[in-house]
Formats: C-alpha cells, structure tokens, sequence
C-alpha cells in the first residue's frame, strides 16, 4: 500500500514539474506594443506669466459659532 501512495505522489509531482515547464514544442509568436506615450517637451514660461501649478489650496473663511 505504501509503494502504491509513493508511486502515485512521485506521479503526481512529476505531472505537475512537465505542466509548469518553460520548454515546450510550439513557438510563441506574439507581440508586444509599448504602452508609454512619447515624451514631449514641456513649452517654455513666458515672461510675467505665473506657471505654477501646484499652488497649495487657500481655506474658505469660516464664521465663529453663535453663543449659547
């Protein structure tokens, strides 16, 4: 019984190693398109002309609670 459980494991481990292998008949032809846009330059500042775009954000004024 227990040469029977070992055959079986070592079949099983040996299935599993032949279905996970790189190596193989058929030839894999696929492609690959990049998906990174191309770089573009960024336009220059103009002079007197504010580009700064990560300004922090102003809190909205708040009125004091009324008295109980």
């Amino acid at each position: 019984m227990k040469k029977l459980i070992l055959a079986s494991l070592s079949a099983m481990a040996l299935l599993g190693l032949a279905a996970c292998s790189d190596s193989g008949t058929g030839t894999d032809e696929t492609t690959t398109q990049s998906t990174k846009p191309p770089v573009t330059e960024p336009a220059p500042a103009q002079p007197g002309q504010d580009n700064n775009t990560m300004k922090p954000a102003t809190p909205e004024p708040t009125n004091p609670a009324p008295q109980q």
